[in-house]
């Protein structure tokens, strides 16, 4: 105790660093100190007088984020482009497409509610339910009474999206309207031609 004691009083606090410095050291150490060290306002750090503005740039300088512009200290750029960026770009849970951030919600929300079969039980299941299904699905195939209505009603408006196919035609029918197209071509050009030569014996 009385070793650590004198330890203490064998030492002074810098003025101008705040470190302890050896008594007999302490003037040439303040002398050298003050004169090439400066505190940075930001960080505390003791830096060196002339790579002051050098390391304000490099460390806490603003910068703008190449994806949203908005501007931050560097040392938290990183982070914000890997975590926090409105416009870094993931992927959606269930289809797996790229796209910003800030639209992730709202695509999920309508892609979650997209159906797909379960092959096993033979009922439609949300994407967003498809993890717990699968946990749960006991492979017994259900009938169409035993869908929940709100599916069956998805899968409706579904089928009604899609436009009818169109409607088989008759070779026969195709051959006639080809036909006719044609007789009527060359009847206009023999009416062009026969006209033209009225004027001319005129």
């Amino acid at each position: 105790m009385a070793e650590a004691s004198d330890h203490a009083d064998n030492t002074k606090i810098c003025s101008h660093c705040d470190r302890a410095i050896p008594s007999s050291n302490i003037d040439l150490h303040y002398a050298h100190c003050s004169r090439n060290l400066e505190k940075c306002k930001i960080c505390d750090d003791m830096v060196p007088r002339k790579h002051a503005e050098e390391h304000y740039s490099s460390t806490h300088a603003p910068v703008s984020c190449s994806l949203c512009n908005e501007m931050m200290e560097r040392e938290i750029l990183a982070v914000h482009k890997g975590e926090k960026c409105p416009k870094r770009i993931v992927t959606c849970d269930y289809c797996e497409f790229p796209l910003p951030a800030i639209d992730l919600s709202e695509h999920q929300e309508v892609c979650g509610n997209r159906t797909e079969l379960c092959h096993l039980c033979n009922r439609y299941i949300r994407l967003r339910e498809r993890v717990s299904h699968e946990v749960t699905c006991n492979g017994v195939p259900n009938n169409m009474a035993e869908i929940p209505r709100g599916i069956r009603e998805a899968e409706r408006e579904h089928a009604a999206r899609r436009p009818p196919p169109p409607p088989p035609q008759d070779i026969s029918t195709r051959r006639l309207l080809f036909t006719i197209a044609i007789t009527g071509i060359a009847i206009l050009i023999g009416y062009f031609i026969s006209r033209e030569n009225q004027t001319s014996d005129n």
